[in-house]
Order: structure tokens, then sequence, then C-alpha cells
């Protein structure tokens, strides 16, 4: 008897759950209507920065979008050819070893390929940064780095092909549905371990000496209704000049981290209004939303995976040295797996950023609220706009499709709205 009816039927329920999960999420936490009585229109790039100011970012910009895009549209190409090509299957299929041997030496293959083929426009991506002054640290220490993303990212990549490969391999018809709770599970775990565990891979944290600073910090935090267990400052300044700071961690493991730059460089009250915004995303949970809305994804990528895969004919045994099973799925499959998370990664990019670019203005919306200087916010945005290069005027199309913040534009005149 065909199992692929009852499969697919099992597919299509779990990707129709997730979807409904993710509607739910999006309608319930979501801030819709981030800014009391509407978001004011942008200003004009001419009323915060000069002519000179404009071109200087307008032509990082520009090279900046030539190297990414490039390095996307090779990346996409690269993986397309091996996830829906004879050879990448073929190829899969005739790895040695044990099966999850076989699923993380593929994926292992795959992800160097992919970073192989882009590496010439990551290095003119730094050389850019480095000639506008937006870059440091020696091409070691850059290389250390991305040796370091491409281990996280063999790992982690690793761990959900195994457990999706061995779903299949243990349930055949049932597995897109197990497999997306154990991808959706993973996708917890690793928002709860990120922060202890691959933060401390790329910098140094130290916590801030008590003084005036950090006792501000603390009473916006009170101020907010935030529990935070620390105040830390990151080394960020021997890889970037750009300023930033962050919340990281869940309940008493959440701490406030500042990039040396925003320390050392900025003026205390747009230091503060950066950190009010910061701990509004605590104070909403963003990062849960984030994380409940990236696991209900998870769910509808499986199910999705079951209806796309193609299956193997019947016969052979979950022992099967080859790692295929009646029904279920092969190690041939793993590069048309990567291949369609890649697509689907790109194809969803304007719902995961137009969710973003919301929470981000109601955390703008509440640094004003809470710190009620809104000269320090503009200046802030010009300061921090100045010292990464932002387009003050991004194609629409490229914001819509992939920026995750609002505009710097968007940004001053939400705090003019308010001075």
């Amino acid at each position: 008897m065909d199992s692929r009816p009852a499969a697919d039927r099992v597919a299509l329920g779990t990707a129709l759950l997730g979807i409904a999960v993710f509607v739910v999420i999006a309608a319930t936490r979501v801030p819709w209507e981030p800014v009391p009585g509407g978001v004011p229109a942008p200003v004009g790039a001419a009323s915060v920065f000069s002519a000179d100011e404009i071109a200087r970012a307008e032509h990082f910009a520009r090279w900046g979008r030539v190297w990414s895009w490039s390095s996307l549209v090779v990346s996409l190409a690269v993986a397309v050819w091996l996830g829906f090509g004879r050879a990448g299957r073929v190829w899969a299929e005739r790895l040695p070893g044990w099966w999850w041997v076989r699923v993380l030496l593929a994926v292992t293959a795959l992800t160097l390929v992919g970073r192989i083929v882009t590496l010439p426009f990551g290095i003119a991506l730094r050389q850019l940064r480095l000639d506008e002054g937006l870059a440091a640290g020696t091409w070691s220490a850059w290389t250390l780095d991305l040796v370091k993303g491409e281990v996280v990212t063999v790992v982690s990549t690793s761990i959900a092909m195994i457990a999706l490969v061995g779903c299949a391999r243990r349930w055949p018809r049932m597995w897109p549905a197990i497999g997306g709770a154990v991808a959706a599970a993973l996708v917890l775990a690793g928002s709860f371990a990120y922060p202890l565990v691959v933060e401390p891979l790329f910098n140094q944290f130290d916590k801030m000496p008590d003084g005036a600073l950090r006792t501000e910090i603390l009473a916006l935090a009170d101020e907010e209704q935030v529990e935070v267990d620390d105040v830390l400052i990151a080394d960020a300044s021997r890889r970037t000049t750009t300023l930033n700071a962050y919340v990281s961690g869940f309940g008493h493991t959440r701490r406030v981290v500042l990039y040396d730059t925003l320390v050392e460089d900025t003026p205390r009250a747009e230091t503060l209004s950066v950190v009010a915004h910061e701990l509004a995303h605590a104070k909403y949970d963003d990062v849960m939303t984030g994380t409940l809305l990236g696991a209900a994804g998870a769910l509808v990528g499986v199910g999705l995976l079951g209806l796309l895969l193609p299956r193997r004919r019947e016969g052979g045994t979950a022992g099967d040295p080859s790692g295929v099973v009646p029904g279920g799925i092969g190690i041939g499959a793993v590069p048309r797996i990567l291949a369609l998370a890649a697509l689907a990664t790109v194809i969803s990019a304007p719902v995961q950023n137009g969710i973003s670019r919301k929470i981000e203005t109601r955390a703008d919306q509440t640094a004003l609220e809470v710190t009620r200087a809104p000269e320090a916010f503009v200046d802030l945005q010009r300061r921090l706009a100045l010292r990464s290069h932002a387009d003050p005027t991004p194609p629409a199309w490229s914001q819509w499709w992939f920026g995750s913040h609002p505009t710097v534009l968007e940004r001053v005149a939400l705090g003019r709205r308010d001075e």
C-alpha cells in the first residue's frame, strides 16, 4: 500500500498547524500599531545630513549591496544546483559511515562549499568596511571569527539535520509532524543557549564598574520593570568602530551589554537612549516573540518539506546502511533540504523583517517615553547612521525585503514629533 497519501496528509496538517500558530502569535504579540496616533512620515535627508554625508553613505551602501547581494545570488545558485541536480544527491548518497556521520559530513561539506564560493564577496565587503573606517582588527582575527562562525553553523545545522533524518528513519509516515515538533523545540533551545554558548566565542565581556552610568542604566531597567542580572561591556572595538548595545538572556540570566565603542565615544544621554531601546525589547519579551515565531516557522518548514521532498520507493528497512527508509527520506535529500531552507529564508524575509520593523519602532517609542529626551534620541540616530554609513534613503523594495529596522529618517521623524 502506498504510504504517500497518508504521509502527505500528515505533512499538510503540520504545515497548516504551523501557519495557524504563527498567525496567532503574530496577532497577539506583534505591535501592529507601535506608535499612538500612527508613525510619522520620514523627514527629509537634507534636514539631518549634509550633502557630503549623504554622498558618502550612498557610496558605501551602493557597494555594500553589490557585494552582499552578489554573495546571496551565488550562494543560492550553488545551493540550488547541488540541491536539485543529480550530482549533489549522488555525491551525498556515496558518503561513508553510519547514517548520522554521513549527514554530518554532508552538512559540513555543503557549508564549506557555500562559504568558499562566497568568500571573495566577503573579503571585498570587509575591505570596503576597512576603507570606510567601519572595521577594525587584523585579517587573521577576521579569519578566526569566520572559522568560528562556520563551526557554529555546521554544529547547529547538523543537529537539526540529524534530528530530521532520524525522525524520517524512525517514523517514515509521521516524520513531518514529529520532526516539526523537534525542529520547533530546537529553535527554543537555541534561543536560550545562544547568549551563554555562542556569544562568548566572539567577544569578551567585562562587568561595568560601579559609577554614574551603571547606576542610571539600572534605574532605567527599574523604570521599565525589567529584571537585569548585570551590566557588561563587550570588547567590540577589536572588530568594529560602530556603536551598539543589546539585552540578552532570560530571567535571572538577563544582562545589558554595551559595546565598548558606545561607552567610550557617546554622550551619556545618547547612551541611555540606546539602553532604553534595548530594555524595551526585554520589557515586551521581544526575543521570546521572535523565538516563538521562529518555532512556528520551523513547524511550517518541516511540513512543507514533507510535501516537497521526493519519497523513495518502498523497500528496505530502517537499518538499511544506505540511509533510505520506506516512505522516508535518504541522505541524498540533505542537499535539497538545505537548498529549500536557503530559498525559504530569502522568500520569507519580507514577513520576518516587516515584523521586526514594528517591534523596533515600539522599542524606539518606549525609549522616548522613558528617557523623555527626544533631542538625545535624534542626535543618537544621526550618530549611529554616520558611524555605520547607513543609507538614509535605501530603495523602497530593498527596505521592504531586507530592512529589519526603520530607516534613520523614519526614526528621526519619530523623535522630532516628541520634541
